[in-house]
């Protein structure tokens, strides 16, 4: 590649630094108006840009591909990026949904089959994983994380660049490169508000939001996306702390680093640049090498190096990145690699897809409450009330090349098994409105009915990016609609399909069964069908808290104690760390989920209560079946660490095993703890343990576990 870097002109080089959307290579475009006008962009920096950013179909790759390279003085080829987030054109549930399973094997063949279906359309790298640790749900993009743990998120971020590039990334061309995003902490942004500033210490940065991206990149991950937001008063984008210092220089990342959209240009009204000429030079001095859907690399960089204000070695270094994973995909070899219209026919879609999305959404599901409501009885006749009961939104966001018309609702899923004069549909209302007449229809149904199916929730659009809400609530009119039938005196079970953790009330105090299913997906309506009929006994547990109410936020489990904690012994007392209106805790914990039957953990035992530094504590714990149905439990391990040089987490995830029980079965569960799982980041930013006493604490989540005492000696 240093040859072919030396063959390049300055101005070729710089245009490999830009991506544009594909509309900018079509020949309808190819003037100076519409687009092109708009950004600044010459025909000639067409002809040499470096990639292009969601070209739908292997039709559209090949022909963009192709006219591209009859262009290309030196041959080089396009590279194709875009958002694959939780599925091509079979969608998976939401990641969060997806990290709800705690199963780290389904989330890796999810990205598997992403990345199978998106590679025979000619696309090379996929957006994802996203593994900002989010601890706020006013955030629309929370349903792109995988939650609040730190730990979590890190495990699922491996298991996802696993999926999508798999072990040959240059031989298996089912395969995608993936790209870690977003760099970095982005999901602190203020206020829960999309692009918003955040601001917080080294030492939290370094202890909760980044050990995913590393997890990310020690997996292999061959790309970086920078984020919209602000990291120590500076931008992401133009942060050369962050992309210089703490990822190249600390980490060792050599591979590529992209901008978000437009995120280079964002420096100007963020007010650290006063221009693109600027702008573009703090991102190419922070180490950014390709510029995101803004061309001031394009407009700017050479006039910056021939004024000696850039270091043409700076380009040159980003390109040689960018000509090198070009190379990794083998591209110069296939400009089209995987991309075949032919096999897209048998790929996208396939049966074997759409039995994987089904079984991951099923085991995706978090029974929030059951009073013996679920799972329904033969012979009963049900009520499908709701704005979801035939709603195709179900997809949820980042799911662009998705259909909703391919997606099983939830009627159809139901009727399928049970019959349609089993099944009585009303709308009830609409997502945030509702007529007389349609409460009339839907009491009506209901009427005649012996359970209530009520389904639930937020749109798409109110979730995902700039999905921010302040309010959480489920809307006004699904209340109402909830209002209309509880004096029926019917047993309720809601379905709940939303993107984020919501505030309940209103809901769960009226539900006789709470299912959560998020956004579930292509095959949602079967995998729905499949957990209320008992088919699948619901094993999903939360990754992120519910609050209580909107005013908690943040809240979250791996919190802080204070000087003046809230203690049952002191709850009367007003001059304590509380709320005088709600609890300090939230509604439903990280880690929460019911069952179709019921566990007991007893016997939990420690190898030894002291830990020396080169050994190994084990965890031991008897967990029982004590129900009638098999069912899988995620039996889940956490440490205190009780006197630290900084404050530390009352409780802090270490590891989780999930197993399948049947009934009056007793499993032992055995956990490792190291040394080297105590370690924090000190004052002094030293990654290190203390000697002193410990708790660990087993259990069914982060607030219902039992504990045990330990010492570590060093």
């Amino acid at each position: 590649m240093n040859t072919l870097l030396e063959q390049m002109t300055l101005e070729e080089k710089i245009f490999q630094l830009m991506q544009l959307t594909p509309n900018f290579l079509s020949e309808d475009d190819a003037n100076l108006t519409g687009p092109l006008a708009w950004m600044g962009v010459t025909e000639n920096m067409v002809n040499n840009a470096g990639s292009v950013l969601s070209a739908v179909g292997a039709k559209e790759t090949m022909a963009l591909q192709k006219k591209y390279m009859e262009n290309s003085r030196l041959g080089i080829p396009l590279l194709f990026m875009a958002d694959i987030i939780h599925g091509y054109r079979t969608i998976f549930p939401v990641t969060l949904a997806i990290g709800s399973t705690w199963d780290l094997e389904l989330a890796e063949k999810s990205a598997a089959i992403a990345a199978k279906e998106s590679a025979v359309t000619g696309i090379h790298v996929t957006f994802a994983p996203m593994v900002d640790l989010v601890r706020d749900p006013r955030w629309g993009r929370v349903m792109e994380s995988t939650g609040e743990d730190p730990y979590l998120n890190s495990e699922y971020a491996r298991a996802f660049v696993r999926g999508f590039q798999g072990e040959d990334l240059a031989g298996d061309l089912d395969r995608v490169a993936a790209c870690v995003k977003h760099f970095a902490a982005y999901g602190a942004a203020e206020g829960g508000r999309d692009y918003n500033t955040v601001n917080m210490s080294e030492r939290q940065l370094r202890e909760s939001y980044l050990p995913a991206y590393k997890a990310a990149l020690d997996e292999g991950c061959e790309m970086v996306m920078t984020a919209f937001n602000t990291v120590d008063g500076i931008p992401a984008t133009g942060n050369k702390w962050l992309m210089r210092n703490l990822l190249r220089d600390e980490w060792g990342f050599d591979g590529m680093l992209i901008s978000d959209w437009g995120a280079v240009g964002e420096m100007i009204p963020h007010g650290v640049a006063a221009d693109g000429a600027e702008a573009a030079q703090k991102a190419i001095e922070a180490g950014v090498d390709m510029e995101m859907m803004t061309s001031h690399y394009a407009n700017h960089l050479k006039e910056l190096v021939e004024a000696g204000k850039v270091d043409v070695k700076l380009i040159d270094e980003s390109v040689l990145r960018i000509l090198k994973l070009k190379e990794k995909l083998g591209l110069f070899e296939n400009p089209y690699r995987a991309a075949s219209e032919e096999r897209e026919k048998e790929v996208l879609l396939s049966g074997e897809h759409r039995a994987a999305a089904r079984e991951v959404a099923a085991k995706s599901f978090v029974l929030l409450k059951n009073e013996q409501a679920l799972p329904l009885r033969s012979g009963q006749k049900l009520a499908l009330i709701g704005p979801f009961a035939e709603s195709g939104d179900i997809l949820g966001p980042w799911s662009i090349w998705g259909k909703q018309e391919e997606a099983v609702q939830l009627h159809a899923g139901l009727a399928a098994r049970l019959g349609a004069d089993i099944v009585a549909v009303a709308k009830g209302c609409e997502i945030e409105s509702a007529t007389e007449e349609q409460l009339r229809e839907a009491v009506a149904a209901a009427s005649e009915a012996d359970v209530i199916v009520l389904a639930l929730g937020e749109s798409s659009e109110m979730s995902g990016e700039a999905g921010s809400r302040g309010d959480i609530r489920l809307p006004q009119a699904q209340l109402d609609l909830i209002g209309r039938l509880k004096p029926l005196g019917k047993p309720i079970v809601v379905v709940l399909f939303n993107g984020r953790p919501l505030d309940l009330h209103g809901v769960i105090e009226e539900a006789d069964a709470l299912l959560e299913v998020w956004f579930p997906g292509t095959e949602g309506g079967n995998a729905i069908a499949d957990v209320l009929l008992g088919d699948v006994n619901p094993s999903g547990r939360l990754t992120m808290s519910f609050p209580y109410s909107v005013g908690q936020v943040p809240v979250y489990y791996n919190n802080y104690n204070t000087g003046r904690p809230l203690t049952p012994q002191n709850a009367s007392e007003r001059y304590v760390s509380k709320y005088l209106d709600m609890p300090n805790t939230p509604l439903l914990p990280f880690g929460y989920g019911l069952s179709y039957t019921t566990f007991s953990y007893s016997g939990i035992s420690l190898s030894t209560d002291v830990l020396n530094a080169e050994d190994t504590l084990h965890v031991s714990v008897d967990v029982t079946n004590t129900g009638t149905a098999a069912g899988e439990e995620v039996v889940q391990l956490y440490v205190r660490d009780m006197a630290g040089e900084v404050v530390r987490p009352l409780k802090e995830l270490k590891g989780f095993r999930k197993l399948l029980l049947q009934p009056g079965e007793t499993k032992t569960v055995t956990f490792a703890v190291t040394e080297e799982q105590l370690r924090y980041y000190h004052a002094d930013l030293q990654l290190k343990s203390d000697a002193g006493e410990f708790q660990v604490f087993v259990g069914a989540n982060s607030r219902d576990a039992e504990s045990k005492p330990f010492r570590l000696v060093k």
